[in-house]
Formats: structure tokens, sequence, C-alpha cells
């Protein structure tokens, strides 16, 4: 009796706990989306399309600063997806058990370090790197979307690693036996077996990064030059990637949201990059976490 009133505590802790985390994220994305209405009566559609930003004409256009964070976005898990995963595949598979522990508890310690720490890095190594290397292009500065997404992939790498090698392990020792069994060698046991059952899990660890590299802030605010209006002429062009640009959280962080404050447009049109910012990191979060759920069922 006293395990089964345990276990009922336990469950009606966890339910109360997700209800009230799930309640205050939809009331923050309830209060955005009231507090961001007259920019999208004012705006309508044009609010997401428009390519320019000047406040003072009341013209709110969140295009660039949607772009530059899909872009900085993309070039973090370019960088860090690949070798995250071959990390955790060589430690996953490769290495003995008490290494295996000690690089992961190195990588998750990484994971640990605050985002301004990264950026002070970024500021004081990174930018000079990326200017010297990028010199023969003629950049006006070492900070650009190109900085911003390798500084972002150093922060997302630790959770790459540390998701994917959970995925990894949790592929059962019996399929690894069977697959040595039959023949396979331990690589390719690795890229039949492993790699194809842990791929749910593999692909939410991408997800939930990606979510993070959305939201960062404080590191990216730092690096990525905060320019408004860099639209790429044509849109496929790399141009951008070598200047400053603008990302939704890097404009909700920055001085704008004091001078908003006075304007209610205006502070409409800030509630409505944050509500946008809200909507992508959920929805991905929530992918992640779903295929995280559908690996360990099966």
């Amino acid at each position: 009796m006293a395990r089964r009133r345990r276990w009922s505590l336990t469950k009606a802790a966890s339910w109360t706990f997700s209800v009230v985390a799930l309640a205050g994220i939809a009331g923050l994305a309830a209060l955005f989306a009231v507090q961001s209405l007259p920019v999208w009566k004012h705006a309508g559609w044009g609010f997401l399309t428009g390519r320019e930003w000047f406040f003072r004409e009341s013209l709110f256009g969140a295009a660039p600063m949607i772009y530059g964070t899909l872009v900085v976005a993309a070039v973090a898990l370019a960088l860090a997806a690949p070798v995250g995963i071959g990390a955790a595949v060589f430690t996953s598979e490769f290495l003995p058990r008490r290494w295996r522990l000690a690089v992961k508890l190195a990588i998750e310690l990484l994971a640990g370090v605050p985002s301004v720490v990264y950026g002070l890095l970024g500021i004081l190594l990174l930018r000079n790197w990326v200017y010297d290397a990028l010199e023969p292009f003629e950049p006006l500065s070492g900070d650009t979307l190109l900085t911003a997404g390798v500084l972002l992939a150093v922060m997302l790498l630790p959770t790459v690693m540390t998701l994917a090698e959970d995925a990894l392990r949790g592929v059962p020792g019996a399929q690894r036996a069977a697959a040595r069994g039959l023949g396979l060698t331990a690589t390719e046991t690795v890229l039949h077996v492993t790699l194809p059952q842990a791929a749910p899990g593999i692909l939410a660890a991408v997800l939930l990064s990606l979510g993070r590299a959305l939201g960062e802030m404080i590191a990216v605010f730092l690096v990525v030059g905060r320019q408004d209006n860099q639209w790429p002429a044509p849109v496929h062009s790399v141009r951008p990637l070598l200047e400053a640009g603008q990302t939704l959280s890097s404009k909700l962080g920055g001085a704008e949201i004091n001078i908003a404050y006075g304007d209610p447009l205006h502070w409409a049109a800030m509630a409505g990059l944050a509500l946008v910012l809200l909507l992508l990191v959920t929805t991905l979060t929530l992918l992640g976490a779903r295929l995280r759920r559908t690996d360990h069922a099966t």
C-alpha cells in the first residue's frame, strides 16, 4: 500500500509540474500573441515577409531576422552534427567503458559553460580568426553570420554528442552480438545495425540542438554584428554569411527593446518577433522530444 501511495504521489507530482510547464508556455504564447496584435493589424503577413525594418517610419519586416536565425542555425548544425554524431559513434561503439565515461563527462561539462563565456571567447579569438580567413573577400569586420554560426556550433557540440550517444547506447547489445555472430565487422555493425536503429534518437538530438540554436541569444548577440535589413540578393547568395546580420534572439536582446516600450506599435512588433521565436523553438523541441520517446519505446 505504501509503495502504491509513493508511486501515486510521484505520478501526481510529475503531472502537476508538466501541466505547470505547459501552462507557462501557453501563457507566454498567449501574452505575445495579444501584445503583437497591433503589428499584425498594421502589416498583416507582411510582418513575416517584409524585408525592411525602420521603426521610426513604422516599417516592420521580420524576414531578414528570420533569415539570419535560420542561416546561423544551419551553419551551426552543418558543423556540429557530423562532428557530434561521429564523436558519439566513436565513444559509444569503440572506446572502452572507462574511457567512454571520462569522455562523456568532459563533454557534458562543456555543456555547462555559460553562454556569455563562449561569447567572450568569440570576441577575443573567433572573430579575429574569421576575419583573417575571409580577408580575400574584404569583410568589413569579423562580426558576421558565419562567425555566429561557428561559435554556436561549438556550443551545440556537447548537446548533439550527448543525446546521440544516449540514442546509440539505447540499441540492445544483443543486436550487436547477433550482427557480429553473422560475420559483420565492428564497422559494418555500426553502419548497418546500430545507426539505423538509433536514427530516430539521433534525429531527435539534431532537432533538440536546432531548437537551442534558434533560441541562443548572448553568444550570438556578441559576434553577429546586429545589422538590420540584411537580405540576400539573390536569395541563394552566400555573401550575407560574410557580413554582419541579425537574428530574432539578437534583436530581442538589444537596446531596441527599451526604445520600443514607449511606442505601442513598435512594442507589438517586438512581441511579434518573440512569438515567432517561441513557436519555432517550441515546435522543434516537441518534435525532438517525441522522437526520443519513440526511440526509447522501440
